[in-house]
Order: C-alpha cells, then sequence, then structure tokens
C-alpha cells in the first residue's frame, strides 16, 4: 500500500465494476475502466472511462498500457494482449493463462481431474451428434465449452425425449447430481501467497432462469462439509497458483460428498452479501488480493439474506422499481441497484441484502422483500 499512483485497470465495467470503485474509493484509488457498451454502470464512476471491445487486441492493449495493474470482472477477455502486457512488465490478476482455462469449461473440468479435485464424473463432446452418441450417460448437464455465463449455455438432459436441446458446438455432459444444497466459498490470493476464505453460502436458483435468487449466509450445513469446502476452495485457488478472489460453487450431495461445480475468477453474484454482513466485503478484498494489500477479514458479522434484483419477465424498457420505499423503511435492509436504465427480462438489475440474528426470521423477511419489489418497465 505504500506505493504511490498505481492505477488499477478494470475490464468491465458492470455492476461487478461499480461495486469494486465503491470500495477503491475508500482508499483514494485510481480505477479505468473498458467496456463495450458507452452507458456502462461504470461509466461515470472511475478516473478514466474506456468504450470498446473486451475480446479486440489492440483495444485491451492500449487500454492496458494506460495501467500499472489490470483486472477483470467478467471472463470474456482477450488473454493474448492480457499475455503481451503481463512479458512487458504490467500486473495482471487473475493470470491471463488462469482466465483462459475459465473461459472453456471443458479444460476447467479437467484441470479438477488432473488434480484431483472432487468434481461430478464427465465426458467431452465435439457436437451435438456427440451428445446422441453418448446418451447412455443421461441424466446428465450439456454445457457449452465457451461462451456460456448467467445460466446461458447450460441444458439439463434427464432422457432421450430432451436430446434435441443438446448443444451443437464443442462442450461436454456432466452426470447430473442429486444434490442435497448448493453452496458457494469465495477465496482470496495475494501475491505474497496470503489466502483467506469466506464462511459457506447458501445459494436457491431461480426456476427457469437458471441465475442466483436467493442466498443465505450461513449455509444451513454441518461444520464438518463447511470445513472441507473451504478446504477445497483453498485447494483450487492454490493448484491454479492463482492471485485474486475466486469463487467457487459447490454441490453437497446427500451423502455428504462435496463437489466443485464451477469457478469465477472476480467477485461473484454468490458474495454480494459481504458488503454489509461481513467485515471485508469481497469488492474490497479483490481490491487487497490484486494490489498486493494484506488480506482482510471474512468472518460474518450477522446472519445474512441476498436477493436479486431481476428484471420481471414481460418488461422491456425505462426501468422503474416498484416496492422501494416500503423495503428501505425496514431494519436491516440494504439495496443497491446497478445503475442500469433499460429493464429486460431476468436481466440483472440490482440486489438486496437482509440482515436478521435470527435465521428462521432472515429467511421469512428475504421471501417478502422479493415479492415485494419488482422491477419493470
Amino acid at each position: 500500500m505504500s506505493k504511490k499512483n498505481q492505477i488499477l485497470g478494470v475490464l468491465g465495467g458492470g455492476q461487478l465494476g461499480r461495486m469494486l470503485i465503491q470500495s477503491a474509493i475508500n482508499y483514494n484509488q485510481d480505477i479505468h475502466i473498458l467496456d463495450p457498451d458507452p452507458n456502462a454502470p461504470c461509466r461515470d464512476l472511475c478516473q478514466k472511462f474506456v468504450n470498446g471491445s473486451l475480446r479486440d487486441f489492440d483495444t485491451v492493449y492500449q487500454f492496458g498500457q494506460g495501467c500499472d495493474v489490470i483486472t477483470i470482472e467478467i471472463e470474456s477477455v482477450n488473454t493474448e494482449a492480457l499475455e503481451k502486457l503481463q512479458k512487458e512488465g504490467k500486473q495482471v490478476f487473475p493470470q491471463p493463462e488462469i482466465i483462459r482455462l475459465i473461459q472453456d469449461k471443458r479444460e476447467q473440468k479437467q484441470f479438477y481431474q488432473k488434480n484431483g479435485i472432487p468434481t461430478a464424473d464427465f465426458i467431452l463432446t465435439a457436437d451435438q451428434e456427440d451428445v446422441l452418441r453418448n446418451k447412455a450417460f443421461l441424466p446428465a448437464v450439456n454445457k457449452l465449452g465457451k461462451d456460456g455465463y448467467d445460466g446461458r449455455g447450460v441444458q439439463i438432459l434427464r432422457d432421450e425425449s430432451d436430446l434435441d436441446k443438446a448443444f451443437d458446438a464443442p462442450g461436454l455432459l456432466e452426470k447430473l447430481i442429486d444434490f442435497e444444497t448448493e453452496i458457494a466459498v469465495t477465496v482470496a490470493r495475494n501475491e505474497k501467497g496470503d489466502l483467506i476464505a469466506y464462511p459457506a453460502v447458501e445459494c436457491a436458483f431461480h426456476p427457469t432462469a437458471n441465475l442466483v435468487e436467493f442466498l443465505f449466509a450461513p449455509a444451513s450445513i454441518s461444520p464438518e462439509v463447511a470445513e472441507k469446502a473451504e478446504n477445497i476452495a483453498k485447494e483450487v485457488i492454490t493448484k491454479l497458483g492463482m492471485v485474486g478472489i475466486l469463487a467457487v460453487e459447490l454441490f453437497v450431495t446427500k451423502t455428504g460428498e462435496v463437489l466443485v461445480n464451477e469457478i469465477a475468477p472476480r467477485p461473484h453474484n454468490s458474495g454480494h452479501h459481504t458488503i454489509e454482513a461481513n467485515f471485508t466485503s469481497q469488492f474490497e478484498q479483490h481490491l487487497r488480493s490484486v494490489m498486493n494489500w494484506p488480506l482482510g477479514a471474512t468472518d460474518l458479522r450477522t446472519p445474512a439474506a441476498m436477493i436479486n434484483l431481476l428484471g420481471e419477465d414481460g418488461y422491456k424498457g425505462e426501468a422503474y422499481v416498484e416496492g422501494m420505499e416500503e423495503a428501505v423503511s425496514e431494519k436491516g435492509v440494504y439495496i443497491h441497484l446497478y445503475g442500469k436504465k433499460i429493464t429486460k427480462p431476468f436481466r440483472k438489475m440490482g440486489h438486496v441484502t437482509v440482515l436478521d440474528e435470527n435465521v428462521d426470521n432472515l429467511k421469512k423477511r428475504a421471501i417478502a422483500i422479493k415479492n415485494l419489489i419488482k422491477i419493470k418497465a
């Protein structure tokens, strides 16, 4: 933290970048943003905003030349440009080769297999015909190797009647896990090798959008399962040799096994509650880790729930928030809107964190808030 005037460049200017800037302001940390959307949520909050493609070599390379440290808020970026910048002395975290690995779910799964990290059984597939040839592997989840995000690029194939949904592109078939619950553990590591984990959280997904709808912290799992999940998450970031923050999504099976589902090398939806609920938010932790500062305490201050505010189905246009005044009148309710002017069905428009010492009461309040606040047009 003694280095002066280091500029942090962020590839991506959406809500994750916006919340990172909110943390960076407390440290007078200058942030430059590159984003393809001229009206990105970060546009007016950073010291410098560049409108341009995250996947174009020249755009990313030129942007990075004006920064000292470069990080991401989305994985879909040009890693060749980041590698060139790294070779020329720029600090790039997470490292380009790790971003490339995580960009491809096929590579990601093979990494777990090679490193003895528990994960669901899988078969690599080249195209739809390849999926059909492996129909004996069903029920399974068919995932696109590249370019799937926020629930896109994922299909559940329960039996042969679902095979017409299979992707006609390189991907994988992953055994459908009969899990008890889905959890996430966020870990952070700086360049010095300091490593820290957040308490596991429990995720509940939207039935059709395949997005996290609710999150509860702490997860309602045994101390043994919590310890196992934390150790697995630490093992993943250590074996990657990654610097930065890593969200590790896991399945807890009905027999108590803990299996890695997917990872994200950046702040993640499963860590939004940390802004109010933990001693150090995931956004401040990301800043601390990539800038090689001391890592912050991750303890949970109080039980918390996080509700994603998604655009209501059937509405598209200029966003209007319904029920906000009633919600903010409640104790322990914190609303975060992401600065997106236009809503569309299931678009992430914001989130709400609810704090309550009583876990049962917390879940009731979270459901009530979910039913109260609606994003419409």
